[in-house]
């Protein structure tokens, strides 16, 4: 019995070595970075561009919608139950004489779009610039605009307004922002994509 609790202790101390000498080496690797530092130069990021959605695949969605679209105006269209006169409460849209070729004068320029069903209330917003030489944009938006969805609608519209008398020609670009209720609309984590247009001085054929 004696020798057996001998090597018990002995045992026990070998034990106690072993997890003293894990610690300090556990001690050591703390103290130091687990990742040996690399530059700068290796670890950024590219920066990101938002997809456009001016050429959209068919019945492909892209972001959260399953179509969008510029156009002059829209229309308002009901679902029914299969009888004349029973509408469902989630009226339809419909993007009158989209294109994105548009007169100086028009009053306003509409992106109708159709999303998946929102669970929760969202919003959708675009703000506009104008492009200037090699693609450069205005420093601040001509426009905003926001719309807030409710949750299980799939429709809806924003509206770019004519700034002034009239549109300037030239070529535009539209951010298209997505964000929860409550959120900055039009922070740039927010932006999903863009849309292009071109004013003319007269009623172009549409493009």
């Amino acid at each position: 019995m004696i020798e057996i609790g001998n090597r018990g202790k002995q045992l026990l101390a070998i034990v106690l070595v072993c997890l003293s000498g894990f610690v300090c080496v556990w001690q050591d690797v703390e103290a130091r970075d687990l990742f040996a530092p690399k530059e700068q130069a290796t670890t950024e990021f590219d920066p990101t561009q938002s997809p456009s959605f001016d050429e959209q695949k068919k019945g492909i969605p892209q972001s959260l919608f399953t179509w969008i679209k510029m156009a002059k105006g829209y229309d308002i269209e009901w679902d029914t139950f299969g009888r004349k006169g029973w509408y469902t409460q989630d009226p339809r849209l419909k993007p009158v004489e989209p294109g994105s070729v548009f007169p100086r004068d028009i009053p306003a320029i509409y992106i109708v779009f159709e999303s998946a069903p929102l669970e929760d209330p969202t919003q959708f917003s675009a703000q506009w610039f104008l492009e200037g030489e090699k693609g450069v944009l205005s420093s601040v938006p001509l426009g905003k605009d926001t719309l807030e969805v409710p949750g299980h609608e799939r429709y809806g519209f924003l509206e770019l307004k004519k700034p002034g008398k009239a549109w300037d020609a030239g070529r535009y670009l539209v951010k298209i922002f997505i964000s929860p209720l409550g959120q900055q609309s039009f922070h740039a984590a927010n932006q999903v994509g863009t849309l292009q247009f071109t004013i003319v001085e007269d009623n172009a054929p549409q493009q």
